[in-house]
Formats: C-alpha cells, structure tokens, sequence
C-alpha cells in the first residue's frame, strides 16, 4: 500500500525562510524554530512517517532553492545551514511528540492491565478496552505467572526476552504478557494451551529456574481474573508446600483447596492427629518431616530413609514413636489416609509454626 501524500502545510513558510537566509546570511530565529517543532509535533499527531517527511523538507529544498544562493558561496553555506536548522527543530518537535504518544500508551496499557486483572472496572467497558490490546474477553482465557529471583520491570531484558521468543513463535496469536507486582504475566486464549505451555518453558530458562504456575481457562472478562488469582494461588502453595514442581497446573491442585474449604476442621484434624508429636523430644519439627518425607517417598521406608540420611532402623523408630504419640500407624492403610491429610494439613496451615 502506497504512504499518503503528505501536505505542504508542514512545510510552513519553509520556502520563504531559505530566500530570506540566502539574501541576509542570518540564523533562524526562536519564533520560527518553534513554529518548526509545531509541524513536526502535528505531524507526528497525523501518523506521518519522519522518513517522508524528512524527504519532503528535501523536495522543497531542491525546487525552492534561493536564486541569491546559485552563485555566492556564502549564501548557500548560510541556506544549508538553515535548512539544517530547521530540518533538526522539525524532527525535534516529532520525537518528542512520539515519546508523549508511547507515555500515554503505556499508561493506557498499564491502567488496562490493572483493571484486567484485579477486575476494578465495569466488565462490559473492560471487554471493548480489550480489543485495542488484542484480547476478546467474550471467549475463555487462561493466565500464567511466573515468577524468578528478583522482581522484574517490563523494560528488564527477561520479560523482553521472554516477549520475544513469544512473539516470534505465535505471532499471529491474541497474546498479552506483561510484568504485574515483580512477576512475569501471560495472558492466552484458553483454546491454545500450547501459547502458555510455551511461556512456563521460556520463563524457567530465562528466570533461571523461576517457577510458573498456569490458571485454569475461564469465559468473559471475569474469567481472567478468575485464572490470574489461581494461578497466584498455586505459587503460594507451592511455596508453603515445598513442591519441587518448576511449573504448576491450578487444575492438578484442586485437591488443596478443597481440604482448606472448612478451616477450622482441618484445623482440628491437625490438632488432633499431630498435636501429640509435640511431646516428642526435639518438639513436632522432626516427626512431621518424617511423615512428610515418608508419604512424598510413596511409603518406601529404604527411600524415605535415603531422603532424610537416616539408616532404615532409625527410621523405623521413628515410625514407631509416631504410632505411640499419636495412636495412628503410618504404615497401616486404614490410618495411612488420615494421617496424609493431617500432614498436608498442617502444612497447608504452616503448623506447627502457627497455632491452629
């Protein structure tokens, strides 16, 4: 497609400046400078490329050149240097007209981001802000968060990196990735799963080993907030538990929340089950990473031993003081069950560090 022709009008009295520079060898003066950053202020409002119109100060120079300066040397030193001048205020005027419309895009941006995901703004309005963005909230989408070893800045060379790789694999698709409170934010068409597994493998190599956790895809503009806060809440969990896992799925987790529904019983299912280990010498610390451990190593107590550099005969002993404070027998499947729940229970509530 063909640039439009740009008008002569931001070419200002350009033609009668170079004449009378020719004729008095004078500089331009501070009203005409400012009156070039005007046109090049407008210009850029326009959406005019600087190339053409760096190329149209250049026509006008060529077919308006100043009869006084054909022969005299001195005359087309002082128009070369005017048009120097007012090529350089034109171009000025501009950039700096650019730099306010990228300022105000990025508040934009970021104001839509806020309001995106923190669901502040009337969800209709929110949908046609979408757009502009390339998002169409009407269909389900899915959110992943990832998070490294120092905050990050939409400007820090990882998001940009990450951005990148992004963008060059899925160019043709409706993706928004951003940075919100130090982490890493992608925002995906909950139908191209692909988009954000693609996103939780760049973010772990670029985040150098960071963790990613990916909300589950839900419809409408509420549905992103609704994957942004499960995804937050798998990162929390996954710090509170100790998962080893680099990137979490908030559909494989479900199970967390639903044991945290009732709070207080599983607050008493702590208490109850757990409670005694505090009578063991040392407190409950030690007896609870065993239980941990013992069922995280599928109740194998030569690995479990392994894992805690313990011989399996003091881990057999430990075993067996559990089932002496607590009445419950790891190795028995009918108290295996209850004493698992207690555990991911207390870990869940960070017990025995708070009192429950």
């Amino acid at each position: 497609m063909p640039e439009p022709e740009i008008p002569d009008e931001y070419l200002g009295d350009y033609a009668r400046i170079l004449a009378d520079v020719a004729t008095t060898g004078r500089r331009l003066t501070r009203d005409e400078l400012d009156t070039r950053r005007l046109l090049g202020r407008e210009a850029a409002e326009a959406g005019f490329q600087l190339r053409a119109l760096v190329g149209l100060h250049l026509a006008a120079t060529r077919t308006s050149w100043p009869q006084a300066a054909v022969t005299d040397e001195a005359s087309t030193d002082s128009v070369l240097a005017a048009v120097e001048q007012a090529v350089d205020a034109f171009a000025a005027g501009f950039e700096r007209a650019q730099r306010l419309t990228v300022r105000r895009e990025e508040a934009a941006r970021r104001e839509f981001i806020d309001d995106l995901l923190y669901g502040r703004s009337d969800l209709g309005r929110l949908a046609e802000r979408a757009t502009r963005f390339g998002l169409r909230l009407s269909r389900a989408h899915a959110v992943a968060v990832a998070t490294g070893p120092e905050a990050y800045t939409e400007t820090d060379s990882v998001p940009r990196a990450v951005e990148a790789a992004l963008l060059a694999r899925f160019s043709g698709r409706k993706i928004l990735i951003t940075t919100k409170d130090g982490r890493l934010v992608c925002i995906a068409p909950g139908s191209q799963p692909d988009v954000l597994r693609y996103f939780a493998k760049q973010s772990h190599a670029a985040t150098d080993g960071g963790r990613v956790a990916v909300g589950r895809p839900h419809p409408g503009p509420g549905g992103v907030v609704q994957s942004y806060d499960e995804a937050l809440d798998a990162l929390d969990l996954a710090e509170r538990m100790d998962l080893d896992d680099p990137v979490l799925y908030a559909a494989d987790l479900l199970v967390y929340p639903v044991l945290t529904r009732d709070r207080q019983a599983m607050a008493d299912l702590v208490r109850s089950q757990l409670g005694p280990l505090k009578q063991a010498r040392g407190g409950a610390e030690p007896l609870l990473k065993t239980l941990t451990v013992y069922f995280d190593a599928g109740c194998v107590s030569a690995e479990t031993a392994r894992r805690l550099s313990l011989s399996v005969r003091a881990l057999t002993y430990r075993l067996e003081r559990i089932h002496q404070l607590t009445g419950s027998d790891p190795s028995d499947p009918v108290h295996r069950y209850t004493l698992q729940t207690a555990v991911i229970g207390a870990r869940l509530l960070d017990w025995p560090a708070k009192e429950v």
